[in-house]
């Protein structure tokens, strides 16, 4: 069932077994797991189901330190979360995400890599990474090179304890966005209310668990909900904001006796890291792995990452390697120039930088023609990217393209002072913002550096072609500060004085209080975090379903005896 919150009568009470605070991919998972269970389940969401600008800008948040994606872009309220946002052009008319799970290193407790390490292993996952990817509607498990490659899709010939291939997968947004909503409209007992921004969870006086949440919107609606087990699933940064917003019983807020809560806090930075000339123009026709097209009915996309032994040896952070094709640097920084007054154009803002764009497109218009002729024939991107692929399909690739531009997204280091706290100032539902505190520190920007050489030296002894960044005097620059992966800030660690949550998510001390998201990874490897939220959230949702079991078994035969 879906509720309009604003319907509701002044001072309602909803009372159920089961309150889900979010309704992104891990909300709807968790509670798409519990239809037809014998618990009554309420899912609370911030927004509306369509977009509201209004609502939407209860996300306006400040940012101090480095240059970092803007947490008003980055954050979506609505249901279905995040997910009303992928944007990829994954084939057949569907637009999609990228998945990968994290690796078995990411997992792993590193002696170079402060404060990582997860309660369990990835072995101990993949269980639910397996049912996560049928919930995500992608293709099976396997994320290896073997089930995707061809002859006339081969891996680059590179020394596998150097750097392997190893692919992305892609699902459609649709199953979030819509799809499951539907699913939970029509489930007996799930309850779906939108409008319904939650403001404060209230604990019993020894602050040992959560009795009720209070719930708003801006019409000035005012409810309650009491239950016995409360999700956190509000996405990386919002589950720090109510824990710490939560001040009742504990004046710095729920969870955060040892002042852990909004701290860690990483993202995936995107890191330029130079154009490939390759040996041979021939290499264009070789690509098509790390090209986003379909294998078997399955969107796939090949990269490249460094070797376990490899990162081991050299103390490296995880890394990612996208490969696009580029004509020429003349050709391409006129076609970039033109997409950016396109897209300029078409949201109402122009550069500053107006003369400089219109004249590098002047300087390029053979090939701006070009790619505007095959992107009207063939629905091509003008520049190909992370939205798009297709461009192995297109005949004359060696002609057209003179080098790949490479892109790291990176595993960026979990460090207490990259954090979330709350801001003197308030929205409009009277609740304080949120301030990021964010930092691009020397163990990435080395880490980095060192990963930029050896690449370059791998490709260039395997015969692929030559390396180089743009100006050869500067290291690898950091392009943004992260892509909207909101990790780490209620970090979980079987010990509370180092993490939020213990291995089944629980905040420490707080015996029904849970939370799902990418906020409890320890370390956020370089993968997208999507579908590691998922399969955190089927282990919750049976975690949490089987406590409630336990409980009632127990009430029942306290009843008999009695």
């Amino acid at each position: 069932m879906l509720i309009d919150a604003c319907t509701l009568p002044k001072h309602h009470v909803v009372e159920t077994d089961v309150c889900i605070i979010g309704s992104g991919p891990a909300g709807i998972t968790m509670a798409r797991e519990l239809i037809g269970k014998q618990v009554q389940v309420c899912v609370l969401e911030s927004g509306s189901l369509d977009a509201d600008p209004q609502i939407q800008a209860l996300t306006q948040a400040d940012t101090t330190g480095d240059p970092q994606m803007s947490l008003f872009l980055s954050r979506y309220r609505q249901v279905g979360g995040n997910s009303n946002r992928w944007a990829i052009k994954i084939g057949n008319g569907q637009m999609g995400v990228r998945y990968a799970p994290l690796e078995a290193i990411d997992f792993e407790q590193r002696d170079w890599l402060p404060y990582s390490g997860w309660p369990f292993s990835r072995a101990q996952l993949n269980p639910y990474y397996e049912r996560a990817q049928a919930v995500c509607k992608a293709g099976v498990l396997d994320y290896e090179t073997d089930r995707w490659e061809s002859q006339q899709a081969p891996r680059l010939p590179l020394d596998p304890d150097r750097f392997t291939t190893t692919m992305f997968q892609f699902g459609p947004r649709d199953v979030f966005a819509q799809e499951y909503r539907q699913a939970l409209a029509q489930a007996d007992n799930i309850t779906l209310y939108y409008n319904a921004t939650v403001v404060e969870l209230v604990a019993n006086d020894a602050a040992k668990a959560v009795n009720r949440v209070r719930v708003t919107n801006l019409q000035g609606s005012h409810f309650t909900v009491a239950a016995k087990v409360f999700v956190l699933a509000q996405g990386g940064l919002e589950n720090a904001r109510l824990l710490l917003a939560s001040k009742q019983q504990q004046t710095c807020g729920l969870g955060n006796q040892h002042n852990l809560v909004g701290r860690f806090f990483m993202d995936h930075p995107l890191v330029g890291g130079g154009m490939l000339k390759p040996g041979s123009p021939k290499l264009f026709d070789k690509m098509a792995l790390y090209d986003l097209r379909r294998v078997n009915q399955v969107p796939v996309l090949g990269k490249l990452t460094p070797a376990k032994a490899l990162m081991q040896q050299e103390q490296l952070l995880n890394v990612g390697v996208l490969l696009f094709p580029r004509p020429s640097l003349r050709q391409f920084e006129a076609i970039a120039s033109f997409k950016c007054l396109l897209e300029s154009l078409a949201d109402g803002n122009l550069p500053d930088q107006i003369p400089q764009h219109l004249l590098k497109t002047l300087q390029g218009l053979d090939y701006v023609a070009l790619a505007s002729f095959l992107a009207a024939k063939h629905r091509q991107s003008l520049l190909h990217g992370f939205g798009r692929g297709g461009w192995s399909d297109l005949a004359n690739n060696q002609r057209r393209f003179k080098l790949f531009q490479l892109f790291y997204q990176v595993e960026q280091s979990p460090n207490p002072n990259n954090r979330v706290t709350l801001s003197a100032d308030r929205d409009r539902l009277g609740c304080q913002k949120l301030e990021l505190h964010w930092r691009w520190n020397e163990l990435d920007a080395s880490s980095i550096r060192r990963t930029h050489e050896l690449l370059a030296a791998e490709l260039s002894r395997s015969g692929l072609g030559e390396l180089s960044l743009e100006d050869p005097t500067r290291e690898p620059q950091v392009l943004t500060g992260g892509v909207a992966h909101h990790m780490g800030t209620t970090r979980m660690h079987i010990d509370p004085r180092q993490g939020v949550v213990d291995e089944n998510c629980q905040v420490h001390g707080i015996e029904n209080l849970f939370v799902a998201g990418s906020s409890v990874f320890p370390t956020g490897g370089y993968a997208n975090p999507t579908l590691t939220i998922v399969a955190l959230s089927l282990r919750l949702a049976d975690h949490v379903h089987q406590t409630l079991q336990h409980t009632q078994r127990a009430t029942v035969e306290v009843g008999q005896v009695v």
